[in-house]
C-alpha cells in the first residue's frame, strides 16, 4: 500500500465502529466509512470533534455544528477549500496525495513539456500538481460547481497563470470529441466515480464501463506518452484488474498497481481508501 503520510494540515487520528475521526487544519470532523468495520474503543478525541456527519436512511444525509462553511487547508505548495457537503465529502481525498507527489516528479523529470487530461477532475487536486509541475493541463469534470471549486484551488494555490483548460462536459463525449479534432495528451488521469449517471439520466456502474473508458482515452495519448494513471474507490475493482485493463488497452510498458492510503494515528496502522493504476512507457 502507497500512504499517504506527508500532510501537515490533514490527520487520520483514529477509526472505529464504521466512522473515522480526522483533522481538517484546526476542525476535527467525525465522517462515516463502510470499511471500518472493527470496534476498538475511543478516546477523549472523539468528544472534541466540531461536527459529525449522519447519514439518512432516504439516502445522503447532513453534518451537525459545522463551524464554518468552508476553509482552507494546505499540502506543501498546494492549497485547497474544504467545504463540507451534504454528502459526507469534504470536497478532497487526501490518501490522494500521494499520487500527485508521483505526478509532480514524473513531470518534473520529463525533460520537456507534457500535456496532460486530467478526466472526471473533482475540485483539481491533480490537476494542480501537474500545473505546478510544469504540465499544461485540460481539467474535464460535468459538475460546473466542481470546475468552478477548482479554479478557486488554484487561485488560492497561485497557479491561475498556468496553462489550465478548464471544461465543464461528459468525460466521455469530451474525449471523443478530441479524437475527431485529432488532440493528443502525453499524460492521462482518470478518477472517475463509482456510480455515475449518463447524459440521459442513465445509470451505470464502474466495474460495467471502466474498460470502454479506457479504450477510448487510449486514442488520444500522444506518440511519445508518459503516463496513464487510473483511480477506484470500488471496492470490487482490485488493483490487479486495474492493472489487466491497462495492460490490454496500451502499447507495453511498465504497469504497476496498488491501494492508497491514510496513515491512522491511533493504532499505527494504515486504513485503505482506494486503489491506483499506473502504466508508463518503461525504459
Amino acid at each position: 500500500m502507497r500512504v499517504a503520510g506527508q500532510w501537515q494540515d490533514y490527520e487520520l487520528l483514529d477509526t472505529d465502529g464504521g466512522e473515522k475521526l480526522e483533522r481538517w487544519g484546526d476542525i476535527l470532523l467525525i465522517r462515516p466509512d463502510p470499511q471500518i468495520i472493527w470496534h476498538t474503543g475511543r478516546n477523549g478525541a472523539w468528544g472534541k470533534a466540531q461536527a459529525r456527519y449522519h447519514r439518512s436512511a432516504k439516502g445522503g444525509g447532513s453534518w451537525d455544528a459545522l463551524p464554518r462553511e468552508q476553509w482552507t487547508i494546505s499540502y506543501k505548495n498546494l492549497r485547497f477549500s474544504i467545504r463540507p457537503t451534504g454528502f459526507k465529502h469534504t470536497g478532497l481525498f487526501p490518501e490522494q496525495a500521494v499520487n500527485w507527489d508521483w505526478l509532480g516528479e514524473r513531470i518534473a523529470q520529463a525533460g520537456r513539456p507534457l500535456r496532460v487530461l486530467n478526466l472526471f477532475a473533482y475540485t483539481g487536486g491533480a490537476t494542480l500538481a501537474c500545473a505546478a509541475a510544469g504540465a499544461s493541463v485540460c481539467h474535464v469534470d460535468a459538475s460546473k460547481g466542481m470546475v468552478q471549486w477548482a479554479r478557486d484551488n488554484a487561485a488560492l494555490s497561485g497557479l491561475t497563470e498556468k496553462p489550465v483548460r478548464w471544461i465543464v462536459d461528459d468525460c466521455q463525449k469530451f474525449v471523443e470529441r478530441e479524437i475527431r479534432r485529432g488532440n493528443h495528451y502525453d499524460g492521462i488521469i482518470m478518477d472517475p466515480p463509482s456510480y455515475g449517471r449518463g447524459p440521459g439520466g442513465e445509470v451505470w456502474k464502474l466495474e460495467d464501463c471502466i474498460y470502454g473508458l479506457v479504450e477510448t482515452c487510449a486514442k488520444v495519448l500522444s506518440d511519445k506518452p508518459s503516463f496513464f494513471l487510473l483511480n477506484s474507490y470500488t471496492t470490487g475493482l482490485s488493483p490487479s484488474v486495474m492493472a489487466y485493463v491497462l495492460g490490454s488497452l496500451l502499447p507495453k510498458g511498465e504497469i504497476w498497481a496498488e491501494e492508497i492510503g491514510l496513515p491512522v494515528v491511533k493504532s499505527g496502522m494504515a486504513l485503505p481508501c482506494g486503489s491506483s493504476a499506473v502504466w508508463t512507457p518503461g525504459k
